[in-house]
């Protein structure tokens, strides 16, 4: 079997050797699949989606959620205790599953992310980003140029699946890297910038 490689904006074009994509002239990154085989990272499951595929997501939001409710209640509760708390778990954990397989997280990211489609190394960037965040916050430094930069984050990595949403394509998310298969839909979308509005909420609230 031999090595195939494929644009990371069009999983339909697949070669044998390295080159360029013949429609967006991108240059074609290697796949973890040789030919042959029957599974790839974007081997989404076609079967229609249930609540069920969504467990993995909700109980990960819900175990941030609660976390946050305790810390922030242990403090006397406001809501920015509570958001920034929230936001705090949100980046080390997601960040953290993206790090459990940083090489088949870069080749999903690539699929969608309108940075990690032209340069591929972003990918590999992007965990240790969401990481920084999170740890900075952790240790209860928060200024506004770091919300800002985190909004800014959500809001780009936002467009980038909007796009694929927009054109109907389907490609599996790869926000909890890839251990856990959740489909890139809507919910994808409400996720990144549900997070964009509740930075802004904190900016503006203080």
């Amino acid at each position: 079997m031999s090595k195939t490689y494929t644009c990371p904006m069009h999983a339909e074009i697949v070669s044998d050797r390295p080159g360029k994509c013949p429609k967006c002239f991108m240059a074609l990154v290697a796949s973890d699949v040789t030919r042959g085989s029957s599974h790839s990272y974007d081997d989404t499951d076609l079967a229609p989606l249930t609540w069920r595929n969504y467990i993995p997501l909700l109980v990960i939001l819900l175990m941030i959620s609660s976390t946050a409710l305790i810390v922030s209640g242990n403090r006397g509760f406001a809501l920015e205790d509570f958001l920034l708390a929230f936001m705090t778990g949100f980046f080390l954990v997601f960040g953290g599953f993206k790090l459990m397989d940083l090489k088949g997280f870069a080749h999903g990211y690539a699929t969608y992310d309108l940075l990690a489609s032209r340069w591929y190394g972003y990918g590999y960037v992007y965990p240790f980003v969401e990481v920084t965040f999170g740890l900075l916050m952790l240790g209860g430094f928060h200024p506004d140029w770091l919300l800002w930069s985190e909004l800014g984050l959500m809001v780009f990595s936002g467009m980038g699946v909007g796009i694929k949403l927009a054109r109907k394509e389907k490609f599996r998310c790869a926000c909890l890297g890839t251990l856990l298969k959740v489909p890139l839909t809507s919910v994808t979308l409400v996720e990144d910038f549900g997070m964009a509005l509740l930075l802004l909420f904190v900016i503006f609230s203080r």
